[in-house]
C-alpha cells in the first residue's frame, strides 16, 4: 500500500454515536451515490488486477464449478432422488429427479423439474435456489424457495410436480426471511418476517402462524410470537410424532433458546431445559445437548454431553436421561441428527472423524458402529432421506482429504459395510504434495493446531496461503480444495488452514474461548501460526498471503491492523469489520451472543480493540489488501467492507475493493461469477506478494 497522509477522522477506539461515521452514505446498499461509488472501485481493482493469468485462471475455475462429472448429490423423497444442479449449460440450475435403481447403476435417467434459467429469463429476475418441502407422503406438492441473487430473504411457491407447474392461487408468499412448512395438504405452519411488526430486530421471523389454503398470510392466525428484541421464532412440524406436532423454535439468542411443542392451536408444553442447550425430538424420543454444567436427576452433566429420555415421561416429570455420549479434552462433539429412530452422533477425536449411531431398545439404548469409513481426512455421514418421518436408517457419507478428491458412499440401513456411490475426479496435480500437521503456540500458550498442504520440502521462501474462520463453533476439516488446489498448490504454493479458537474442533470449551472477550485471543492464534510457518523455514511474512470470509473476514480485518508485520497479502470477503454498528446492520443483533453488544460500555472496552474500522490508522506498514463483498448480502451488510475500504483511502493507503451486484453471502449468484471472484482474489494474492509461478 502506499503511505498515507494525514486522517480524516479520529481513528481511536469510541463510543460516540454513529453520526461521528463520515461514511454512513455507503450504508445506503442501492443508494445512487454509494452505488457509483462502488462502479468506480470495481473498475480500478479490475484494471488493475486483470491479466491473461487471471483470466485463464478465472476459466480454469468455472471449469471445475461447471464439470460434467461433478458428484450430483441427491436427497430421497419417497421412491425417487432430488437434485439440484448447475454447469455451463445452466448457470442457475435444473432442479430434477430421477429413480434410485438408475443412480446407483451410474446412468440415471433425470427429469426436469423445473429449469430456473428458462424461469429467470421469463420473469426478468436472477433467481437463485432456495430450497424445496415436499409433502410427505404423497410427495406430489411442493413450497419452493426462490432468492433474487442469491440473498437470505427468499419468494415461496406451491408447486405441483405431478403437472410440473406452479399452482394457480397455491400458498405464494412475498420476499421476506423466513419460511413454511407443511402441517396438511391445505394448511401451512408459516415463519415469516413478512409483514408489519413480524420481525425481530435481527430480521428474522418473531411469530408462528397457521396459515390456510386461500387465505392472505399477513391475516394467517399468530399461534406464537417472540419479543422483538430476541434473535427470532420458528415452527417445523415433527412428522414422526405419533399425533399431530408443532415444534415452536424461539431463539433469545444465538446460542440461546426456548423450544415449545404443540399443535394448530399454538403451544402447549414448554421443554424444560437450561436455554443454551440443544433440544432434538423425534417422535416419542427427546435428545438434549449440553453447552454448559447441568446438574439434573442428581447427576452432573457437563458441556457436550448427549442426554437421551423418552419424551411422554419428561413430559410427566421424569428426569432419568440415559446418557448417551460424553467428550473428553480432545474429543468434541460435532453434531446430533435422526435417521429413522436412529441417532447419529457425529464427533471429532483430536481432529479425526468418529461417528456413533444409536438405537432405542426395551428399557435402553444400543450403540452401533459406522464401519468401513476412513479415521483420517473429513467424514460427514447424513440421513439419505430428507425426511426424518419416512427414513429406514440408511445414509450417505462424502469421505476425503486434502489431495484425494470426494467419494460419495451409500451407507444400507443394517449398517453393513458402505459402497461407492461416486467418485469426484481430480481438479488438480497432487505430484509431490504431501499434508501434515502442526501445532503453533498462541500469545497464552495454548496450542494452535494446523494443516498444512504443499512439496515435501519447502525453501523457506515458498509462497503460503492461510485461512480460518474461529467463529460460531463452526469446525474447518481437512478437505478437497479443488480451486485453492488448482490456482495455489499446483503452481508450487502451499495451503493451511488453521484450527483457532471460536471454532468447534475441541467442542464448546474452544468456541468458548475464542468468542466475545476471547475473540482478540482468535485472532492471536491466527497470527501464532503465520509466526510458526516462519519460525519453521517454510516461509518468510512477504510470503503469506491470508484469506477468510464473513466472520473469517473479521479476522483479516484484524490481521491489517493488529499484526500488519506477518502477512504479504490479505483477502478480505464478505466481512464484518465495523464492530460499533454490525448490531444495527441487517442481522448482525443476531451475534451479540458470538461477539458482545457495543451499546454495553463493558462489552465496547473488548469489542473496540477489535473494530478494525476505528482501529485502523496512518503511518503503519499494512500489507496490500483486496476487501471484496456482494451487493445482495443481506446477512452481513456490504457497508462493512465498503467504509473499511474507503477510511484506508482516506488514510491514504490503497486497497482493491470488489463488489459484484449479486451473490448473496457468497461469492455468486452462479459458478461464472463465482469463478470470477475468486480468480481475482487469487490473482490479487499471487501478484501482491511477488510470485509469479512458472507457467503463469
Amino acid at each position: 500500500m502506499s503511505q498515507p497522509t494525514t486522517p480524516s477522522f479520529d481513528p481511536r477506539p469510541t463510543r460516540a454515536e454513529p453520526d461521528d461515521d463520515p461514511h454512513l452514505w455507503l450504508e445506503e446498499v442501492e443508494g445512487e451515490d454509494a452505488v457509483a461509488w462502488v462502479e468506480a472501485r470495481n473498475a480500478e481493482t479490475l484494471a488493475r488486477f486483470t491479466d491473461p493469468v487471471m483470466e485463464r485462471d478465472r476459466e480454469a475455475v468455472k471449469a471445475i464449478l461447471d464439470r460434467p462429472d461433478k458428484i450430483p448429490l441427491v436427497s430421497r423423497r419417497g421412491h425417487l432422488l432430488y437434485n439440484i444442479w448447475r454447469d455451463a449449460e445452466h448457470p442457475l440450475g435444473l432442479w430434477r429427479r430421477t429413480d434410485e435403481a438408475s443412480y446407483r447403476a451410474g446412468t440415471p435417467a433425470w427429469e426436469t423439474l423445473l429449469d430456473i434459467d428458462a424461469l429467470a429469463k421469463t420473469e426478468g429476475v436472477d433467481w437463485v435456489w432456495g430450497g424445496a418441502t415436499l409433502i410427505p407422503g404423497t410427495h406430489d406438492r411442493a413450497l419452493l424457495k426462490l432468492s433474487r441473487g442469491g440473498g437470505d430473504a427468499t419468494i415461496l411457491r406451491e408447486f405441483d410436480l405431478p403437472t410440473l407447474s406452479f399452482v394457480a392461487d397455491g400458498f405464494t408468499l412475498p420476499e421476506a426471511k423466513g419460511g413454511a412448512d407443511w402441517l396438511d395438504r391445505d394448511t401451512l405452519i408459516l415463519s415469516s418476517a413478512l409483514g408489519e411488526g413480524m420481525a425481530t430486530r435481527s430480521g428474522y421471523s418473531r411469530t408462528v402462524r397457521l396459515w390456510t389454503r386461500g387465505q392472505d398470510p399477513l391475516a394467517a392466525t399468530i399461534l406464537f410470537e417472540t419479543a422483538p428484541e430476541n434473535m427470532g421464532l420458528w415452527g417445523e412440524v415433527d412428522h414422526a410424532a405419533p399425533s399431530e406436532r408443532v415444534v415452536f423454535m424461539e431463539r433469545t439468542g444465538f446460542f440461546d433458546g426456548i423450544l415449545h411443542i404443540g399443535d394448530r392451536t399454538g403451544p402447549t408444553h414448554r421443554i424444560d431445559a437450561p436455554t443454551d442447550a440443544e433440544i432434538s425430538l423425534h417422535g416419542d424420543h427427546l435428545v438434549i445437548r449440553t453447552r454448559s454444567d447441568w446438574s439434573i436427576g442428581g447427576a452432573l452433566h457437563v458441556p457436550d454431553t448427549v442426554l437421551a429420555i423418552g419424551l411422554p415421561a419428561f413430559l410427566d416429570g421424569d428426569r432419568a436421561f440415559t446418557v448417551l455420549w460424553t467428550p473428553s479434552d480432545r474429543r468434541a462433539l460435532q453434531n446430533v441428527s435422526w435417521a429413522g429412530p436412529r441417532l447419529i452422533v457425529d464427533a471429532l477425536d483430536d481432529l479425526r472423524p468418529s461417528y456413533s449411531v444409536f438405537e432405542p431398545e426395551e428399557g435402553g439404548w444400543k450403540r452401533l458402529g459406522l464401519p468401513g469409513l476412513p479415521e483420517i481426512g473429513s467424514v460427514s455421514v447424513w440421513p439419505f432421506d430428507s425426511e426424518p418421518s419416512e427414513s429406514d436408517g440408511s445414509l450417505l457419507a462424502m469421505v476425503q482429504d486434502p489431495l484425494t478428491p470426494p467419494t460419495l458412499l451409500s451407507i444400507p440401513g443394517d449398517l453393513s459395510a458402505p459402497t461407492i456411490l461416486r467418485t469426484t475426479p481430480s481438479a488438480f496435480d497432487t505430484k509431490g504434495l504431501t499434508v501434515t500437521r502442526h501445532e503453533a503456540v498462541s500469545v497464552d500458550g495454548e496450542r494452535i493446531p494446523y494443516v498444512q498442504v504443499g512439496p515435501a520440502e519447502a525453501s523457506g521462501d515458498t509462497p503460503v496461503h492461510l485461512s480460518a474462520y474461529g467463529g460460531f463453533q463452526i469446525s474447518l476439516l481437512p478437505t478437497y480444495q479443488a480451486v485453492l488446489g488448482k490456482l495455489w498448490l499446483e503452481k508450487g504454493g502451499i495451503g493451511v488452514v488453521a484450527n483457532i479458537r471460536g471454532g468447534g474442533e475441541f467442542g464448546t470449551r474452544w468456541h468458548q474461548a475464542g468468542r466475545r472477550e476471547g475473540k482478540a485471543l482468535a485472532h492471536d492464534d491466527f497470527a501464532a501460526v503465520a509466526a510458526d510457518l516462519v519460525a519453521r523455514g517454510i516461509t518468510k511474512p512477504q510470503r503469506i498471503a491470508a484469506q477468510g470470509g464473513s466472520n473469517g473476514g473479521l479476522l483479516i480485518a484484524n490481521m491489517l491492523t493488529r499484526y500488519p508485520e506477518r502477512f504479504g497479502a490479505l483477502f478480505c470477503t464478505i466481512p464484518l469489520i465495523d464492530m460499533r454498528r454490525y448490531s444495527k446492520l441487517l442481522a448482525g443483533a443476531s451475534w451479540i451472543a458470538e461477539y458482545g453488544d457495543p451499546d454495553v460500555e463493558a462489552d465496547w472496552s473488548f469489542l473496540g480493540a477489535i473494530s478494525a474500522y476505528h482501529t485502523a490508522e496512518a503511518g503503519k506498514p499494512y500489507p496490500p489488501i483486496l476487501i471484496a463483498t456482494t451487493r445482495r448480502d443481506d446477512r452481513v451488510h456490504p457497508g462493512h467492507a465498503r467504509k473499511m475500504a474507503e477510511k484506508l483511502r482516506h488514510l491514504g493507503y490503497d486497497p482493491a475493493f470488489f463488489e459484484p451486484a449479486a451473490g448473496g453471502h457468497g461469492y455468486g449468484k452462479d459458478n461464472s461469477e463465482t469463478a470470477a471472484f475468486l480468480a481475482l482474489g487469487m490473482g490479487f494474492l499471487r501478484q501482491t506478494i511477488g510470485w509469479v509461478p512458472e507457467g503463469g
